[in-house]
């Protein structure tokens, strides 16, 4: 059994106005310098460094689409509205709807840029009908984490593998957060962060892992005898547990 919270809705917002290049390239952490007529990943982040949301950008004529989850929509909104003061920028929620597949890239459709074997993402103005993907296996196969999942409040963009998924570049100027994001780069060596694991048995999507009587970490997306696994990685090694199922690294 799978289990999973990826299938969370999407709202694609429109953004608008002479201003929106440089609006998004303080805030975002991936450079829009390099988008083109590409799907670029990114994500927007506390001035501390943490997580608020990750979304799509694309360009859409002269304005860009932004493919974000629908919960975390409003508070994006908010948010872009913070940040946009007296720049000729508008932000509107549009009535476009995300198609995906694992198939050939459509002639509408981008491939999506996080990794190899994620497929295409398009945009629509009708409902997908036909989505048969098992995504939650594609995600977890990936090591690919999920708004509202594995990515939290609490989260910081690094130890869930942005890098490795193409969402935060190094090289572009400041945006938010980007001072700390830089310093766990450049002066720290990761302890903690998203894995993919090995599980034998179900448990539900945030159980604690133990080993030995000592917190390793939390278990999350589970799919096809494999899971997404937030460790301690001094903590981790044979015997992990999530209540009576077992966790084993790859």
């Amino acid at each position: 059994m799978d289990r999973t919270l990826t299938d969370r809705p999407r709202k694609i917002l429109r953004l608008s106005g002479a201003d929106i290049e440089s609006f998004l390239q303080g805030l975002v952490t991936n450079d829009l310098d390099a988008m083109g007529d590409r799907l670029l990943y990114a994500a927007l982040l506390t001035p501390q460094g943490k997580y608020i949301a990750d979304f799509f950008l694309c360009r859409d004529g002269d304005d860009i689409l932004l493919d974000a989850d629908a919960e975390q929509c409003p508070a994006l909104v908010t948010r872009l509205g913070m940040y946009k003061l007296r720049a000729d920028v508008t932000i509107e929620v549009t009535d476009l709807f995300l198609h995906r597949g694992t198939d050939a890239v459509p002639a509408d459709g981008f491939a999506d840029p996080r990794a190899e074997g994620l497929g295409w993402r398009a945009y629509r103005t009708t409902e997908q009908a036909d989505d048969t993907v098992n995504w939650t296996a594609v995600y977890v196969e990936h090591g690919v984490p999920s708004a509202g999942v594995e990515l939290s409040a609490d989260s910081y963009i690094l130890e869930n593998g942005f890098e490795r998924l193409n969402g935060v570049d190094f090289r572009k100027g400041c945006y938010v957060g980007q001072e700390v994001t830089a310093r766990m780069k450049h002066k720290t060596e990761l302890r903690k962060g998203l894995a993919v694991v090995a599980i034998s048995g179900e448990t539900a999507v945030g159980t604690a892992i133990t080993r030995e009587g000592r917190p390793v970490g939390t278990v999350f997306s589970q799919a096809n005898g494999r899971a997404l696994a937030y460790l301690r990685f001094d903590r981790a090694g044979d015997g992990m547990l999530a209540e009576t199922a077992k966790i084993k690294l790859l």
